[in-house]
This record gives structure tokens, C-alpha cells and sequence, in this order.
């Protein structure tokens, strides 16, 4: 009976993961890139104008543009160092205008860092995130 209800499980979230949107991989792909410390790939996935808002911490602020966010996530990846990267929870909505992704991730490297995010994509493209800490 565990058997089964393992093999089941293991099934449905098989079948979860072959859904996986393009914004929601788009995402993952991002999340990632800032627990390695790779500004080169988060910087490839934003759009024109984009701005971020980090709330609480030592980054608290509104960022905007290329240049000061770049800076930003610099000084994450120094402070964090490399970080192994978990997606606890991750919600998209979509409609011809674009996507949000709500998700809760945590990042383990010099420090834990648990984050409520909000992603908001046009076009394939990160315009906006919220950073709450």
C-alpha cells in the first residue's frame, strides 16, 4: 500500500513538472542565476526599464535599470557568497498582457535568506520584481 501511494505521488509530480510554463521556467532560471552569483544570466532575462524592490535587509531600496540592479545582485552574491537554492512554494497567473510568479524561496549560503517574490514578466521578459525579505 506505501508502495502504491509512493508510485503515485512520484507520478503526479512527474506530471507537474511537464507543465511548466515558459515564464515559470523563465523564473526558475533566475532564482538560480542569483544563488550562483551569475549576473550575466540574471541580467539576460529582464526587459527593457526594469525595476526591482527589495524590501528589508541590508539592500532595502527601489532599484532601477539595468546598471543599478546589476550593482545590486553584485552585492548579493557577495554577501550570500554561492547559495543552494530552494523553491518552496511558486504560483503563476497569466493572461495575454503578461505573467506573475508569487513564490517563496529560500537561499542557503554564508546566510539563510528566505524571500517572498513577486516576478511580473511581459512579453517573456522580467519588467518588475519585488524582493521581501
Amino acid at each position: 500500500m506505501k508502495q502504491a501511494i509512493f508510485a503515485t505521488m512520484l507520478v503526479i509530480a512527474s506530471i507537474g513538472s511537464a507543465f511548466a510554463s515558459p515564464v515559470s521556467d523563465a523564473a526558475q532560471i533566475h532564482f538560480n542565476a542569483i544563488g550562483a552569483g551569475d549576473t550575466s544570466i540574471i541580467m539576460r532575462g529582464y526587459g527593457d526599464n526594469p525595476q526591482l524592490t527589495w524590501v528589508g535587509g541590508p539592500l532595502d531600496g527601489m532599484y532601477a535599470g539595468d546598471d543599478a540592479i546589476r550593482i545590486t545582485w553584485e552585492k548579493f552574491g557577495k554577501a550570500v557568497g554561492p547559495a543552494r537554492v530552494t523553491v518552496l512554494a511558486m504560483e503563476e497567473s497569466a493572461n495575454p498582457k503578461g505573467a506573475t510568479i508569487v513564490a517563496k524561496v529560500q537561499f542557503d549560503g554564508k546566510a539563510q535568506v528566505k524571500v517572498r517574490y513577486v516576478l511580473t514578466y511581459r512579453d517573456g521578459k522580467l519588467v518588475n520584481e519585488t524582493w521581501q525579505i
